[in-house]
């Protein structure tokens, strides 16, 4: 059986936690396939005009394009020097939905994830991503400190 996971990075030093660990699962598993993936978080419920929604298109590509050159295009290439299967992704949405569905997709066993580094009342409240993810994934998700 092959093994996947899903990486899931935030662009801070954090992230870089979770890729290193999700690299030392995959040097310990054959075959073990890597998809690393930066969510933008990304709320459809908007009200705008068109030229407002329009603009807000361009900044959403654009937003892509930074992502995936400066976060995960690197990750991903460092894995694949390493021999690992690696492959990566950026998407807007919910961070909690949003890899969760990747993991669907992707048919993946497990989601790796550093502990956010947000704190404070909002996080209290509204709960973060990283907790959201741990009660509600349809895989096991690992957080690493």
């Amino acid at each position: 059986m092959t093994m996947k996971l899903v990486i899931g990075l935030d662009g801070h030093s954090s992230g870089e936690k979770a890729l290193a660990f999700g690299q030392q699962m995959a040097e310990k598993t054959d075959g073990c396939a890597l998809v690393v993936v930066y969510v933008i978080e990304w709320s459809p419920f908007t009200f705008q005009t068109a030229e407002e929604n329009a603009q807000r298109h361009k900044r959403r590509e654009e937003e892509i394009s930074v992502a995936t050159s400066r976060v995960v295009e690197p990750a991903v290439a460092k894995l694949k020097e390493a021999g690992l299967n690696a492959t990566g992704m950026v998407r807007h949405g919910n961070v909690a939905d949003t890899l969760d569905n990747i993991a669907k997709e992707e048919g993946a066993n497990q989601i790796v994830v550093a502990r956010s580094s947000d704190g404070g009342f909002s996080s209290r409240i509204f709960g973060s991503a990283t907790a959201n993810l741990v009660m509600n994934a349809s895989v096991p998700v690992t957080v690493v400190a």
